[in-house]
């Protein structure tokens, strides 16, 4: 059953909208507090953290944004140097370029097909299935402005506020036609516990929730996202990436590993340390409090 917190008043958004700069600017803590009652609608304890998404607002606080490993794996450069580093650069996409501006990009070299992503932040990407339907100008004005955009300020994750803004052009992977099934999998102090899979990627995107043993775990299903109407087929070398998501995340109190697996390949996608900002509308409230048990930051809190 969805959560009946999805249903937005819009009335009390305008008014949000409205005042959410001048919040942020005086205090990021009653930001955070202010954001994560008018989303999950349950008052954030950040004094004494229990759920999930109260301990991801504790890190998103006051330790990732201290943590230089996190910027650099929050990075789409820097993640590749620590991949690569970990001794398993067999499994990053290849890339056609990075590039400080776009007037850099030379597109008459690159294929007809490829993904352009900036390298400092969340959702500002841009997939080419035929680059003689680019929109250069279009083009030019969308990633200029991404560039400008200081991602840790605007959102409140200062963990991506060091990371250099610049234009990544990786290789467009896909499976059978069509974007390849990608698999998220959640590390709480280094253990894989759940995940969720995401199939038919800007066709009819599907999110399905489970336990890192495959069984349903429907009630982590978040943000109203509907899964399938049929249950998913656990790839062959899901072992191996439960192992890899697990060897990255090590050193972290909890992180979100993307992987791909493409006709039995596993490729890497990226690492991210405050899903949805943590401001996650579970269709089961208890998930909140079971996840939140997964994951220990009590050296953080006893230290602060």
């Amino acid at each position: 059953m969805r959560n009946k917190n999805l249903k937005e008043n819009k009335f009390k958004r305008a008014i949000a909208v409205s005042v959410r700069d001048i919040i942020k600017f005086f205090s990021k803590r009653k930001y955070v507090e202010l954001q994560y009652k008018y989303i999950t609608h349950h008052k954030l304890n950040l004094d004494n953290p229990v759920r999930y998404t109260e301990k991801l607002q504790y890190l998103r606080l006051y330790v990732y944004p201290k943590d230089k490993e996190v910027s650099r794996c929050a990075g789409r450069v820097g993640v590749r140097e620590y991949v690569r580093e970990l001794g398993y650069e067999d499994t990053l996409i290849p890339i056609y370029g990075i590039y400080d501006s776009f007037d850099e990009i030379d597109f008459d070299k690159l294929p007809n097909k490829f993904v352009m992503k900036c390298t400092h932040g969340s959702g500002m990407n841009y997939i080419c299935k035929d680059k003689n339907e680019i929109d250069i100008k279009e083009l030019r004005k969308k990633f200029n402005c991404w560039l400008k955009t200081n991602y840790g300020k605007k959102t409140v994750e200062l963990h991506y506020s060091p990371i250099k803004p610049q234009i990544i052009i990786e290789s467009f992977i896909e499976e059978n036609g069509r974007l390849p099934v990608e698999y998220k999998i959640h590390v709480f102090n280094g253990t894989a516990k759940s995940l969720y899979v995401v199939t038919a990627r800007n066709i009819d995107i599907r999110y399905n929730n489970y336990y890192i043993d495959w069984t349903p775990f429907d009630g982590s299903q978040f943000n109203g996202w509907k899964k399938t109407d049929y249950p998913l087929r656990k790839p062959d070398n899901f072992d191996k990436m439960v192992s890899f998501a697990e060897i990255l995340a090590k050193k972290f109190p909890f992180v979100r590993v993307d992987l791909y697996d493409v006709n039995g390949k596993i490729y890497f996608s990226e690492m991210t340390f405050t899903p949805a900002k943590g401001t996650l509308i579970l269709d089961d409230d208890k998930a909140d409090f079971e996840m939140g048990e997964w994951l220990d930051i009590s050296k953080y809190i006893n230290a602060k």
